[in-house]
């Protein structure tokens, strides 16, 4: 009986060949498009690629909704960024697609799930412990972990004679061979010239969503957002769902030349790799959400929740989405983030973003107690009790160390 896989299918260099090498393996191979929102590419094309090249089947499946809804403003509940800067774009997406591949596989009869992440990469352990937790019983083929693979394509450049070769159109070349990978919540950039330090990412990305601050509007742009349980609703008044909100902040963002970062990173793996990214929309609802949560989180609620972002930005970034720790942990964001909602209105100029008012019905703010004006609201002498207990410690310490 004839072996038979599902593959998740981009469209681009890495799958493309890979799709070509199943098939030389004698896999029937059926090529999976999850619908992520990505904005530079043609669906229909891609999927009539993976057709001449000789796919048993393609087809799309649309998951962009539930992608923001369910998994990408989840992880804005949590102000989750990984190593303080990057907005998890990538990381987000891998269990949703693997999830559809994994349905797929079920559906088709298939033995086996194939995807096309580097040996050397982290989106190979995420795809890999997502079907691990989905379907152990699962086969995950991973080409670039199979050392025949890697000796007949060492490199970009050998996979690009290759599509040249077999007439497989890529947007990859050789003389502009860093890569790629998007979605509707950022697009990533890596590899090739990019993995030299010196070059500068402004300078050499042609980015897919934003433009550079340099060439953004000389003016300023005002984007009013609305929250309901810490979950982004309406953008300048209309009424979105969750992928509606994304598209219409990049839009909004992207002209502003808001979100764009360029960073050394720490892979899970455990090298350092350099990658620039593209986040207009989800910078925009990372900042506003996060002045709706100043007037709305208790104190103590909101430290513990930024004691756990890191750790839950490392889950995703490491591929442990679907873990027993991080189901308890967005459990707990759902019933934390109960009282954030409301409306933040920010400015916009070459790719920064200021805030010019906030509100909520739910806000803990009291001017009448935080003025710094005489009120009755806050009597100042309670302090020398309050500062009295705290400082016993710190009292009882010094006359030990006096001593």
């Amino acid at each position: 009986m004839k072996k038979s896989c599902v593959l998740a299918y981009s469209g681009g260099l890495d799958t493309s060949v890979i799709l070509c090498w199943l098939l030389e393996q004698d896999y029937d191979v059926h090529a999976v498009y999850v619908d992520l929102g990505q904005p530079c590419e043609d669906r229909e094309s891609i999927l009539d690629k993976a057709k001449k090249i000789g796919a048993a089947s393609s087809r799309i499946v649309d998951v962009q909704d539930e992608l923001c809804r369910d998994f990408a403003f989840s992880v804005l509940q949590f102000q989750a960024k990984y190593e303080g800067i990057y907005l998890l774009g990538t990381s987000i997406a891998r269990p949703i697609i693997s999830k559809e591949c994994l349905r797929v596989v079920s559906e088709v009869g298939a033995s086996a799930f194939v995807h096309g992440a580097t040996g050397k990469g982290n989106d190979q352990c995420r795809f890999q412990l997502a079907a691990d937790a989905l379907r152990p019983d699962i086969e995950v083929i991973a080409p670039w972990r199979n050392r025949i693979f890697r000796e007949k394509f060492p490199g970009r450049t050998e996979m690009i004679e290759y599509c040249e070769k077999k007439n497989i159109p890529v947007k990859a070349t050789k003389q502009k061979p860093y890569s790629s990978d998007e979605n509707c919540l950022h697009i990533s950039y890596e590899a090739g010239i990019l993995e030299r330090l010196d070059v500068c990412g402004l300078d050499t990305v042609e980015f897919g969503m934003c433009v550079t601050p340099q060439k953004a509007p000389d003016r300023v742009e005002r984007v009013v957002i609305s929250f309901r349980n810490g979950l982004p609703i309406a953008v300048n008044s209309c009424n979105l769902n969750a992928i509606g909100v994304i598209k219409e902040l990049n839009k909004i963002g992207g002209r502003n030349g808001i979100g764009i970062i360029d960073m050394v990173e720490n892979r899970f793996v455990g090298m350092k790799s350099r990658g620039v990214y593209e986040a207009p929309g989800m910078t925009l609802l990372y900042a506003a959400h996060r002045y709706i949560e100043q007037l709305t989180l208790d104190r103590d609620l909101m430290h513990l929740r930024d004691r756990l972002s890191p750790e839950v930005a490392e889950m995703v970034y490491y591929g442990f989405w679907y873990h027993a720790k991080m189901r308890s942990l967005l459990a707990f964001i759902r019933e934390a983030q109960k009282p954030v909602s409301g409306e933040v209105t920010l400015e916009l100029y070459k790719g920064n973003i200021n805030v010019v008012s906030r509100s909520s019905e739910n806000s803990l703010y009291d001017e009448a107690i935080a003025t710094m004006e005489g009120s009755e609201a806050y009597n100042q002498d309670d302090a020398t009790g309050f500062l009295k207990i705290q400082g016993l410690p710190l009292r009882v310490q010094a006359k030990k160390q006096l001593k």
